[in-house]
Order: C-alpha cells, then sequence, then structure tokens
C-alpha cells in the first residue's frame, strides 16, 4: 500500500459513480430535521463551463457537504438558464434550430459538471425552455395582468433599420448595431411592462431586513431604486396655458433656477421649436442625442452640450423668464425628463450656463463667506442662509426647503412629491427564442389573456430565422393565427416574447417542486424548503437579476402562492477569475498553452506579459476546466480554487498555485499510507487515558484546527484560513515521533495519530471529496464521508489556549468571545467583527479604528 500512487483519474470517476448509484445527493421534504436549502446562480448553456462557474459551484458544493455532514437536510439543484439571444444568434449562423443547439449544451455542459464531484439533485433538473417550465410562467402572466400588473405601452427602443429588429442596450455599440453596425434609431413601440414600481417602498424599505446580504448589494439595489424625497413645481411656458413640471430634491434653490433643460427624448424637445428658426437645429440636435449611450450621458467627464428651442417659461417664483434648452445630460427616465437649471448650485447647470452665457444667480450663501456669481468656477451644493429668494432671505436653506413645499401648494404652484429612479420592467422582447407572451388580439374584444387550459403558448419548430425583419414569430402564419377565447372571431397571437430574467425571477422556487403539474408551485413543499438559505452568485447579478427575483416573489405572495417575502436568506458574491495576459508581437494576444517556458509556440519569440485581467476569450487569458481536470484531477482544481483567498475576493490563477494543491494532495496520499500499519487496527483517541508531551500538543493541535475550521466554513466563509490551518495540522502530524517511553504511551500515541489523521481526511472531505472517500476507505471505514457527522471539538483539549475578549463599541460592552491564546492580532479584530451582535451596531456605519487591547478588549470606534 505505501508505493501506491496518487492516481486521481482513476479515484475520481470511481467515487462519482458511487454517488450516483448511492443516490446519496437526492433529498425530500423531512420534517424531522432542519432543511438548509442552497443554491448557486444557474448557468446560461453557452457551450462550455468556464472557471469562473467552476469557483462559484465549487464554493457551493463545499457548504452543501459541510451541512450535511451537519445533520441539514440539504437541498443542492442544478438546472439552465437556457432562453436567450446566444442559442437564436448561433442558430442563425449555423441555420440549425435553437432547441438543438441549447439541449446539445446542455448534455456536454451536465457531463462537465459531473466531473467536478458537485452534490447536485440531480432529479430537479430542468432548463426554462421546457414547455412544462414556461408554461407556468404564461400562467402567471396571465395572473399579473387581471390585477393590473402586466400592462401594455409605448416605449422608446433601441431600433435597427436595416436588421428591422429591436436592440437591447448591450447589443448597441457606439451607437451601432452589434451585427451590421448600421446607426441605431430611438423608436416608440408597444411594449408589455410589469409594474414592479408599485412595490418600489416595500423593496427599498425591505433592503435594511437582510442582514445575511453584503452591505454593497444592498447599497446598490437601495440606489437603483433611487427614493428621492423633494417637491414637483410647475413652470407655465411663456406662450399658452401649459406648464412644465420638474421634479427636484432642492426645491429651496427656485429662486435661482435661470434656464430650462429638457431631455431628447422629452415631448416638447421639439414641439417647442416648431416653427421657429431654432427648428432645424433642435431637430438635428435631439436626433443625435439620442443615438448616445444613455450611461455616458450622465457621466460627469461627458461634454455637456444643449441647443435653445426658441421658446421661454417662467419661474413661477419670480416671473422671471428663462429659456427652454435641450441638453444631452439630462434623461427621460428620471424625474419628468425637464430640470429647473439652478447654475450657483448645481455643477452640471453651472458648466452649461457659462458655455452658454446663461445668467447665474446665488440663494444660498455658505458660512465661509459670499459668492461670487461672476468667477465662481464650482457650484456651491451645500447648506447655508437663504439670498435673492424674496420674503424667505435670511431663512436657513434647510427650514426654507420645508417651507417652500407649503408655499407652492398654497399657491397650487407645485406639491411635495416622492420619486424613484426604479421605472417598470419592460418584458417585450422582438426574439423568438423566449416564452410566448400568452396574448390574443382581437378587433372586436381587444387584448384578451389565453385561456389558461390552453397553456401553454408553445413555440413553433418549424420556423427560419434570420435576424432581421422583426419578431421572427410575427412571419410563422400558423402560430399568428388565433381565435378570439372571447368572441371566436379570428385574432392575432402576441409575437413578442418574454425578457428572460423573467425565467431566473422564480426558478428557485420550482426546484422546491420540478414534477409538480397541478400548478405553479407545490405551497406544502416550497413552504418546507424556501426561502433559499444561501444564494451564490456574481456580483454582475446584484441589481437586475435580485431585485426582478424579489419582484416576483412578493407578487407570488399576493397571489398565496407563497407565504414569504424574500427569496434568499444569506447571499454571497463571489468574485471574478483573473490570469495575466500573454501577447507575441507577431501573433497578438496568446492563450496560457501557446506560451511555453515565456516563449509563443507559434514563432519562438519572447512572449510579453500583460497585466492581471478577468478571464475572457477576447483577451485570450482562458484557462480550460477539461484540460486542468484531465492534467491534475478534479480535487486539485478545487483545492486550487478554494486555498487561494476568500470566495469573495477576485482569484489569480497560477499554474504554481496548481502545482501546489497537487502536490499537496500527494502529501496528503502518502501521509496516510506512510502511517498505515502504524494506525491499523487502532481506535482514534477519545481521552481514555492521560497524554503527555508530543501526544498533547498534536491532540490540542488537532481540536483546536477542527474548531477553526469548523467556524471558518461556518461563519465566515474564510475556505481559505480553513484550509491553510489544515495544512498545519499535516505538517505537524510528519513531525510527529510516537512516544517509546512506555507501551502505553505508545499506543495513547498511535490512538492520537490516527485520531489526527482522520480530522485532516473528514475536514478536507467538502473541498475535495473523492481522494478523501480514497482516503477514508484505505483506513477501513465504509462509505460515504458525507454521511458521516462533522466533527466536533472537546472542549478541554483547547480549554488551556483559550482566552475570553471583551467586545465593545465606541467603548461600551456589547459582547464577548473566546479565542486562542496564539491568535495574531488581525485575527482577534476578524473573529470580533464577525460576531453577530457587533456587527448589529456597526451595521451600515463606518469603522474608524479597531482597537485591540491584548489579552483583554478589542473596542471597535465608528
Amino acid at each position: 500500500m505505501k508505493n501506491k500512487k496518487y492516481d486521481p483519474k482513476k479515484i475520481e470517476p470511481k467515487w462519482q459513480r458511487y454517488w450516483e448509484g448511492e443516490r446519496l445527493f437526492e433529498v425530500t421534504e423531512d420534517t424531522r430535521k432542519e432543511k438548509y436549502y442552497l443554491l448557486e446562480m444557474f448557468p446560461y448553456p453557452s457551450g462550455k463551463i468556464h472557471m469562473g462557474h467552476v469557483r462559484n459551484y465549487v464554493i457551493g458544493d463545499v457548504m452543501a457537504r459541510f451541512k450535511m455532514m451537519q445533520g441539514y437536510n440539504v437541498l443542492h439543484p442544478m438546472g439552465w438558464d437556457a432562453f436567450g439571444m446566444p442559442a437564436e444568434n448561433a442558430a442563425i449562423e449555423n441555420r440549425s434550430h435553437p432547441a438543438k443547439w441549447t439541449y446539445e449544451n446542455i448534455d456536454y455542459m451536465r457531463s462537465q459538471l459531473k466531473k467536478m464531484g458537485l452534490s447536485y439533485d440531480w432529479t430537479r433538473e430542468f432548463a426554462t425552455c421546457d414547455p412544462e417550465y414556461y408554461r407556468w410562467e404564461q400562467w402567471l402572466f396571465i395572473q399579473m395582468y387581471k390585477k393590473g400588473l402586466a400592462y401594455k405601452d409605448s416605449s422608446t427602443v433601441n431600433f435597427c433599420p436595416s436588421c428591422q429588429t429591436v436592440l437591447a442596450n448591450e447589443q448597441v455599440e457606439g451607437g451601432g448595431c452589434w451585427r451590421c453596425e448600421t446607426t441605431v434609431e430611438q423608436k416608440e413601440l408597444e411594449q408589455w411592462f410589469f409594474q414592479i414600481t408599485k412595490y418600489a417602498e416595500d423593496l427599498l424599505k425591505a433592503c435594511d431586513e437582510l442582514t445575511g446580504w453584503p452591505e454593497r448589494v444592498i447599497t446598490m439595489q437601495k440606489n437603483w431604486i433611487g427614493k428621492s424625497i423633494g417637491a414637483e413645481i410647475d413652470f407655465p411656458l411663456e406662450e399658452g396655458k401649459r406648464v412644465i413640471t420638474v421634479f427636484t430634491t432642492r426645491q429651496d434653490t427656485v429662486f435661482g433656477a435661470t434656464f430650462m433643460s429638457l431631455a431628447a427624448e422629452h415631448p416638447l424637445a421639439l414641439e417647442l421649436s416648431r416653427g421657429k428658426e431654432q427648428e432645424k437645429e433642435v431637430k438635428e440636435f435631439v436626433e443625435r442625442v439620442k443615438k448616445e449611450d444613455k450611461i455616458k450621458r450622465t457621466s460627469e467627464d461627458y461634454a455637456k452640450e444643449g441647443v435653445f428651442t426658441g421658446s421661454h417659461c417662467l419661474n413661477p417664483l419670480t416671473g422671471a423668464k428663462m429659456p427652454i434648452y435641450v441638453a444631452n445630460f439630462v434623461l427621460m427616465e428620471y424625474g419628468t425628463g425637464a430640470v429647473m437649471a439652478v447654475p450657483a448650485h448645481d455643477q452640471r447647470d453651472l458648466d452649461f450656463a457659462r458655455k452658454y452665457g446663461l445668467e447665474v444667480i446665488v440663494v444660498v450663501q455658505p458660512p465661509e463667506g459670499p459668492l461670487d456669481f461672476q468667477t465662481m468656477t464650482e457650484a456651491y451644493l451645500g447648506e447655508g442662509v437663504m439670498v435673492n429668494s424674496g420674503q424667505f432671505n435670511d431663512l436657513s436653506s434647510t427650514e426654507f426647503r420645508e417651507k417652500i413645499v407649503e408655499y407652492l401648494e398654497e399657491k397650487e404652484l407645485g406639491r411635495s412629491a416622492i420619486n424613484y429612479r426604479l421605472r417598470d420592467w419592460g418584458i417585450s422582447r422582438q426574439r423568438y427564442w423566449g416564452a410566448p407572451i400568452p396574448v390574443i388580439y382581437c378587433d372586436e374584444c381587444g387584448t384578451q389573456t389565453v385561456p389558461e387550459d390552453a397553456l401553454p403558448v408553445v413555440l413553433p419548430a418549424e420556423l427560419e430565422l434570420t435576424g432581421k425583419g422583426g419578431s421572427p414569430l410575427a412571419s410563422s402564419p400558423d402560430f399568428v393565427k388565433a381565435e378570439c377565447p372571447n368572441c371566436g372571431r379570428p385574432g392575432r397571437r402576441e409575437t413578442d416574447t418574454m425578457d428572460t430574467f423573467v425565467e431566473s425571477s422564480w426558478y428557485f422556487d420550482r426546484y422546491a417542486c420540478p414534477d409538480y403539474h397541478q400548478g405553479m408551485l407545490d405551497r406544502k413543499r416550497v413552504d418546507y424548503w424556501m426561502p433559499v438559505d444561501q444564494y451564490i452568485g456574481g456580483i454582475e447579478h446584484a441589481i437586475l437579476h435580485l431585485l426582478y427575483s424579489r419582484f416576483f416573489t412578493r407578487v407570488l405572495q399576493e397571489l398565496s402562492l407563497i407565504d414569504f417575502a424574500e427569496p434568499f436568506t444569506r447571499l454571497l458574491t463571489q468574485g471574478m477569475v483573473c490570469k495575466e495576459t500573454n501577447e507575441c508581437e507577431e501573433h497578438g494576444l496568446l492563450f496560457p498553452r501557446e506560451v511555453k517556458e515565456g516563449k509563443c509556440i507559434l514563432c519562438g519569440k519572447q512572449a510579453i506579459v500583460g497585466r492581471i485581467e478577468k478571464m475572457s476569450k477576447s483577451k485570450k487569458n482562458v484557462v480550460d476546466p477539461d484540460e486542468q481536470i484531465e492534467r491534475y484531477g478534479v480535487d486539485t482544481i478545487r483545492l486550487f480554487i478554494l486555498s487561494d483567498c476568500p470566495p469573495d475576493k477576485e482569484l489569480e490563477w497560477r499554474d504554481e498555485g496548481i502545482e501546489g494543491s497537487f502536490r499537496f494532495l500527494g502529501r496528503i496520499w502518502r501521509m496516510v499510507h506512510d502511517n498505515l500499519e502504524s494506525i491499523a487496527n487502532i481506535t482514534p483517541y477519545r481521552g481514555t487515558s492521560s497524554l503527555e508531551g508530543e501526544s498533547l500538543k498534536l491532540h490540542r493541535l488537532t481540536h483546536k484546527t477542527i474548531k477553526q475550521v469548523t467556524e471558518d466554513i461556518d461563519r465566515r466563509f474564510h475556505f481559505n484560513t480553513a484550509i491553510a490551518r489544515i495544512r498545519e495540522l499535516v505538517n505537524y502530524i510528519y513531525q510527529f515521533n510516537l512516544p517509546e517511553t512506555s507501551r502505553e504511551a505508545t499506543e495513547s500515541g498511535k490512538a492520537v495519530l490516527r485520531e489526527a489523521i482522520e480530522a485532516v481526511i473528514v475536514l478536507l472531505s467538502p473541498y475535495v471529496p473523492h481522494i478523501t472517500e480514497e482516503l477514508w476507505e484505505v483506513l477501513g471505514h465504509k462509505p460515504s464521508i458525507v454521511q458521516l457527522p462533522w466533527p466536533g471539538y472537546y472542549k478541554d483539549a483547547i480549554q488551556e489556549e483559550e482566552i475570553p475578549i471583551m467586545l465593545q463599541v465606541n467603548g461600551k460592552l456589547r459582547s464577548k468571545i473566546t479565542v486562542g491564546a496564539d491568535c495574531s492580532e488581525q485575527e482577534i479584530k476578524e473573529a470580533a467583527l464577525a460576531n453577530n451582535r457587533i456587527q448589529e451596531y456597526t451595521r451600515g456605519k463606518e469603522i474608524k479604528r479597531v482597537i485591540l487591547v491584548p489579552g483583554k478588549l478589542v473596542n471597535i470606534v465608528v
């Protein structure tokens, strides 16, 4: 046995077959056990798993296996976010069907995932393009339509006149169509929307209850919802009886408003210049600005431009004439699409006023001294005393901000208002590969939803996809023709499909009951499993996917399909996988396999090492998981990914790191086989005899390691520090010499050695499950290691090495922890900040200092 070599190619398939054959990861509801629902964001079946996927799924697998060993009933499912444009584009390019491309990719990617030893319950697998899945989201659409939560309205969209189709924002590159480079136009089209804005306030307030989410994500969600408290003010047009209504949070500066800025998309932008000498210039400006990227238009470094419409409005407080401009930095999506410009107190307005020679009026003087409106180059944004504000002079700006609202309402010039940045969710897509919207239009009866017993509305199988001419479904007479469900006359189907975010907004609920056919969800099973206890995915989904999922959950709750409002209790956003780029002056960017000993294998020239960047095909700094698994085995890949850094940080892929992980597994292998003869037929030490010397030290280190690893996994997701602690224990085992002072001491030493070796194997098992299963069997145990209880530690064994630490916030005692006597200052500070009670007192606050008084206390200053 000593000479047997570690061979992952033999070990890993063996145990994958065993787990599948024993159906170890298939679960059902069990009210005797506490449930734990762990979920990673499901993948789009693009064709191959990449290292970003691997990291995501391996992190989840560690937690799933750990929780299983802690005795939880663990649900860990997998499926496919299968609708989307890549499949449609591939079908157009290869003249095939998107379903064929999608399901072939799913088959291949499933085989990849199974090679990774992931603990998925594959009996719950589904793809969102399965009609049995999307029939229920069509059913939900109908319920939302009945409640007024789904409606149709006109909307401005990106439109390619050459391809005759609508483009998503990400498909507009430099103002042109990503496919044909034709200049993209803005076009008004009828679109379907979900009324997410109805839930804006609830979604915002509930952010503060998401205590298991990263603060960064909560902040992003709050900013996206974007609640602003202020006032709406009506500015009468100089000509006619109409008004331009603005929303502002700085109503205290209204006396300083000297011009009006309109978004290019504003209904009055063209109308106000009609018949005037400015008409042509305004029209050209509006057409140009509409083609520009909206995000860039609002950036600080974006050149501020505008054009005078030839019209004026009146300041409702002063009666002064204000020229009306169309400005490129104003968006229709926020507020009313019109902005009262106050140059003295808004930097964009000041830059614009200086550029076009417009008036600047100071209305808030800072405490430091008066502002000079003629020379100021920076707008004053702070609080101060009101000036040039009529009867309100000498009031503080904060006091005036309240009083002016009362005054505006009294004079019927305005009103208090709350504005949200959040807009209703436009779900219409002029695409084939998506869930059809279950609507029929009748000339007599109007808009009708498809009868529920006629669901699902299935995509037609025989349809040529060209990528041109609007929605492909519109070109299928058999699909379009439909009988009006109300009067029986000929009608026509809706040919738009739903945004793919719709599928991913409730899939986690369906995993609880994927085989349920009597309704959208089996309430009893969903009540058992939901909400998700731990959700894992990329930070790029921090806003839309998570926000839409929270919205859908509230809708389902209102329909009495579920009894909870938040879908995810805890959220982990894993960091990106990065690698240095390599470039050849002759052949350009190189794949890692095209570089050997620092040289380009294509021409032999020295490769230029570039920056460390996120892995991407365009940068060619990608590493193929299949190649790495073939060379090192999946346990090595798992170990490197988990041991290099915390999961929420960026992971730098390093070849030497992979080699080091492989060597460490070889060391574990030898540790067991080299000691096998000594510990054969020995029972692990269980405290039945007294210990001293090296045996006592190893026993203490074993239990200290168990305690620390448990805490690192369970409390902090610090898998890297957990593995580092196991490495320390392995090092000590290699140094350990059996005592020879007496036969009893020798036998106790063997028992302690076996205890330590078994602890290493069990503690490592969630990270590297294949090699640990094999070594557990080598040690004489029956599989599976994942069915063992997670090891506990003997408090007596580590008691002498622990000290109590008081935890204070701003000098007040808030909690207490126990730490190892040999813990570093940094470890103690981290443990203090991770304490639940301390997190309650510091959440949302800036931590200024963390003061450690060694052996006594930690004081956190906020």
